[in-house]
């Protein structure tokens, strides 16, 4: 004989409420422990448990009156919870229709004077011909770009920055080699083997 299956949670929140409502009464964990298990099968352990996503949930209300704790839960309260929530999503329904007839005026307005006709066709037609002539323009103008004296110009002060970092650089490399000479005894060939100095390097004219 196969073991019996537990109860999910969804069934046992579902029993609880209507213990609740059955009842109509006041509870405290104790009780709703002992009495659950008894009358709807939730085992003792797991009552907490449920009964805290219930009142989590609004569904299940909850005092504490001196050191005691109480619980309860009325059907007219999940009536008016149930009518409440009709009501929000009611309003919500109307919400959309409102939103999406204004967005269908919208786009009815957008299309004015953008119906399909001769008229239009050849405009649009001529635009995209235009269009295509402008950037053919513009790719022959780049193409002309280094003829431009201002480009020439900026190409001539790029390349003598470029001349002067490198000659710096190169007295920078001189006055190493000469300082390690001096503090090591170190020909220059083999300063220049060890850190791959070309033999002929030289400042650029």
């Amino acid at each position: 004989m196969s073991k019996r299956k537990g109860l999910s949670v969804d069934e046992k929140r579902h029993r609880m409420m209507e213990f609740f409502f059955e009842k109509k009464d006041f509870f405290q964990l104790k009780e709703l422990e002992r009495q659950c298990q008894k009358e709807k099968g939730i085992t003792s352990m797991s009552v907490k448990e449920i009964l805290t996503s219930l009142v989590d949930d609004g569904m299940v209300d909850t005092d504490k009156i001196g050191t005691s704790v109480y619980f309860w839960a009325f059907p007219s309260k999940a009536s008016q919870n149930r009518k409440r929530k009709l009501e929000d999503l009611q309003a919500k329904v109307s919400d959309a229709e409102n939103r999406k007839v204004s967005l269908m005026d919208a786009v009815a307005k957008a299309k004015v004077g953008k119906e399909e006709s001769d008229d239009r066709s050849d405009i649009l037609s001529r635009l995209s011909e235009i269009q295509g002539e402008k950037t053919r323009l513009e790719f022959e103008l780049e193409r002309y770009r280094e003829c431009d004296p201002e480009v020439i110009e900026g190409l001539k002060q790029e390349t003598k920055t470029a001349k002067e970092a490198a000659n710096r650089w190169t007295d920078n490399i001189f006055s190493t080699k000469s300082w390690i000479k001096n503090k090591f005894c170190f020909e220059e060939s083999v300063i220049n083997k060890q850190f791959e100095i070309p033999e002929d390097l030289d400042y650029l004219e």
